[in-house]
C-alpha cells in the first residue's frame, strides 16, 4: 500500500483518487478550493463535477498543500494545465528529492512551448517525473468503466512501480520511455476535438468526423516524431486512442465547446457554457507555434486558430480544409509505374 497525494480535486484527480482508494492506497486529496474541500470533506462526493462518485470514508481532504504532498511515495498532480507552473512552483519546497509525481493534465505552455513534464521538472528539479495519459474521462473512471491508459517515466523502474499502483481489473496500464510523445499527443489531441465539436455543431456526419479524426492524428504524428516522439506512440493509446474519445464522445469538454462554437457562439461564451477548462483552447495558439518553429504543416490547427482568436467562421474554415491544394495521402509511397 503507498501513501498518496492527489494535487487538484476536480473530475480527473477525484476519479484516480477513488481508483488508487480501491487498489488499496491511502489517499490525501488537496484543493485550493475551501468550499471545495469543505463539500469533499462532508458530502464524501464532488456533487459538482462527478456527481455520484462517493469517496471512501479513509479518503483525508485538506486545503493544506504541505499535508497533501511531504512524505507522500508519490503524488498525482491533477490540476488544470494552465496553473501546473504555478501549483509545482508551491509544491516544490514539501518535495523530497527523488519523489515521485505523476502528471495527469494535458497542455503545452503557450509561453514557453514546455510540456508539462517540463515545466514540473524546471520548478521542482528534485522530483521524478512521470505521466499518465490515454482515453480516459473522469466520469467513466470514476463509475469503474474499464479504461487503459499508458504511463511514461524516464526510468523502467518508476514506469513499472506506477503501472503497479494504478492497474487493476477496470484500469489496465501500459508503460512506455517517450514521456514526450505521450505528452504530445495527449495536449494536441484536444485542438483537434474542437475541430470535430464544430463540424457536429454545423450538423456535419460521421464522414466529417472521420476525416478529422485520420487527418488530425497525421498533423498531431509529423509534429510529434519531428520533436522526438515516436511513431508508436502516436499510433498507441496516447495518441489515436486519445483522439477518437475526445473527438467522439459527449464526455468530451474539447469537443463540446467546439459544438458550441460550430452553433454560433463565441470561444468565450462557449467556454463559460462548458464550465470547465477547455485546454485545447489553451494549447491550440501552442500547436500553431510550435508547426512554425518545426517547419510542419498543420492545417487544421492553423484553422481552429483562426476560430478561435480571428473571427472566422466555423464554415469558412472548414471550406478552406476541403478546398486546400490536391495532394496524395502518403507522398513516400511509390507509384509501380515509376519505380
Amino acid at each position: 500500500m503507498a501513501n498518496v497525494g492527489v494535487i487538484g480535486a476536480g473530475s480527473w484527480g477525484t476519479a484516480l483518487s477513488v481508483l488508487l482508494s480501491d487498489n488499496g492506497h491511502q489517499i490525501t486529496i488537496w484543493s485550493i478550493d475551501a468550499d471545495e474541500v469543505k463539500m469533499l470533506d462532508e458530502k464524501r462526493e464532488h456533487t459538482k463535477k462527478l456527481p455520484g462518485v462517493k469517496l471512501s470514508d479513509g479518503m483525508v481532504i485538506t486545503g493544506d498543500l504541505e499535508e497533501a504532498v511531504r512524505g507522500k511515495d508519490f503524488l498525482v498532480l491533477a490540476v488544470p494545465s494552465p496553473f501546473t507552473r504555478a501549483t509545482a512552483k508551491k509544491m516544490s519546497p514539501y518535495v523530497a528529492e527523488g519523489q515521485k509525481i505523476v502528471d495527469v493534465a494535458k497542455g503545452i505552455e503557450e509561453s514557453t512551448l514546455m510540456t508539462l513534464s517540463q515545466q514540473i521538472e524546471q520548478e521542482i528539479p528534485q522530483a521524478d517525473v512521470a505521466v499518465l495519459s490515454g482515453p480516459s474521462h473522469a466520469e467513466e473512471v470514476g463509475r469503474r468503466l474499464p479504461t487503459t491508459c499508458v504511463i511514461g517515466a524516464k526510468t523502467r523502474e518508476t514506469a513499472e512501480y506506477l503501472q503497479e499502483a494504478f492497474i487493476s481489473r477496470v484500469f489496465r496500464v501500459y508503460t512506455s520511455p517517450d514521456i514526450l510523445g505521450i505528452e504530445l499527443g495527449g495536449s494536441l489531441k484536444n485542438v483537434i476535438a474542437l475541430a470535430a465539436g464544430i463540424a457536429d455543431g454545423l450538423g456535419y456526419g460521421d464522414n466529417t468526423k472521420a476525416a478529422l479524426i485520420t487527418r488530425g492524428i497525421a498533423e498531431i504524428a509529423r509534429l510529434g516524431v519531428k520533436m522526438g516522439g515516436k511513431i508508436e506512440t502516436f499510433t498507441g493509446l496516447t495518441g489515436i486512442g486519445d483522439l477518437i474519445v475526445t473527438c467522439a464522445s459527449v464526455h468530451s469538454r474539447n469537443r463540446k465547446a467546439g459544438y458550441l462554437m460550430g452553433q454560433g457562439k463565441s470561444m468565450q461564451e462557449a467556454m463559460e457554457e462548458v464550465q470547465m477548462v477547455v485546454e485545447g483552447v489553451y494549447s491550440a495558439k501552442a500547436a500553431a507555434k510550435l508547426a512554425g518553429k518545426y517547419g510542419v504543416s498543420m492545417p487544421i490547427v492553423t484553422e481552429v486558430n483562426r476560430v478561435l482568436f480571428e473571427g472566422k467562421k466555423p464554415g469558412d474554415a472548414v471550406d478552406e480544409l476541403m478546398l486546400r491544394e490536391s495532394r496524395s495521402e502518403h507522398a513516400s509511397l511509390p507509384w509501380p509505374d515509376e519505380l
